[in-house]
């Protein structure tokens, strides 16, 4: 088989009834919690009458959908496709991103995950400042220069960003521009929020910097959007003056929830 062959097709529909195909053959009858309908199998895993079933969608309707064909297919859906064909997390995404739906299945609420060692112990080994964020921006773990740059942060009453940023008083004369800084941090915020609307826990938090916050409130309200793209970034730290850095933030594979920030000291 060539490379060219062996490559996803380029159109979404053509590559989503291909990789529902392939799972489906991957998934025997035992695997799915069902007995296997009678007669001569071509194939070991399932076969497209026991994945409809399993769905709760007809035949024909399902072998469109791996045939490519135009047809619409809802999140509830895709969801309920993914649980059939027993996808992982990241086979899972996939089907949602192939389909260009958003994954209904609520993020784990409540308590902050627990974080991998491997991912805690990266701060530590980066010489420059540096600081791990969960998916609620707050720091998880942070080396000793990064502790010193955000004393006031990472070692006070506010480990979560947000919550600094506007209920903080220091972090108005510790940011440089602090309006444009909190505009900019809340609209990178805000882009992660659709794929985060219904984790309870951060729905909660961003109630309650509603209520706490006017400032929050405020910018809240411009519905602005940016990519957590990184760049220069000024501080005025209370021991060392006035510092700058560039700033990168990188996502670890398999984490998509967490955040490395890295700031690479500059002179003025």
């Amino acid at each position: 088989m060539t490379l060219r062959a062996a490559m996803p097709p380029s159109d979404p529909r053509r590559a989503l009834g291909a990789f529902l195909r392939a799972r489906r053959e991957a998934l025997s009858p035992a695997d799915a919690g069902m007995y296997p309908m009678p007669g001569r199998r071509r194939t070991p895993g399932l076969r497209r009458e026991e994945a409809a079933q399993l769905c709760g969608i007809s035949t024909t309707w399902y072998t469109w959908l791996e045939q490519g064909r135009p047809v619409a297919c809802s999140a509830a859906t895709l969801a309920r496709l993914a649980e059939a064909l027993r996808l992982s997390r990241a086979e899972r995404a996939y089907l949602f991103e192939l389909a260009r739906q958003t994954d209904p299945r609520p993020l784990d609420a409540g308590a902050a995950p627990c974080v991998p060692p491997e991912l805690l112990a990266l701060p530590g080994l980066v010489l420059v400042p540096a600081y791990l964020l969960d998916r609620s921006w707050s720091v998880r773990a942070a080396n000793d220069a990064a502790r010193r740059l955000f004393a006031a942060w990472i070692g006070g009453a506010e480990p979560n960003l947000l919550r600094y940023v506007f209920l903080d008083p220091g972090a108005r004369g510790f940011l440089d521009d602090w309006e444009e800084s909190a505009r900019r941090i809340l609209a990178e915020f805000r882009a992660e929020m659709a794929r985060l609307s219904e984790d309870a826990s951060i729905v909660a938090m961003l109630d309650r910097l509603h209520g706490e916050s006017p400032d929050f409130a405020r910018l809240w309200r411009g519905h602005a959007v940016l990519p957590r793209a990184g760049g220069r970034r000024r501080f005025h730290h209370p021991l060392d003056g006035t510092v700058s850095y560039v700033q990168a933030t990188l996502v670890p594979a398999g984490h998509p929830d967490h955040k490395l920030v890295i700031l690479t000291p500059v002179t003025e």
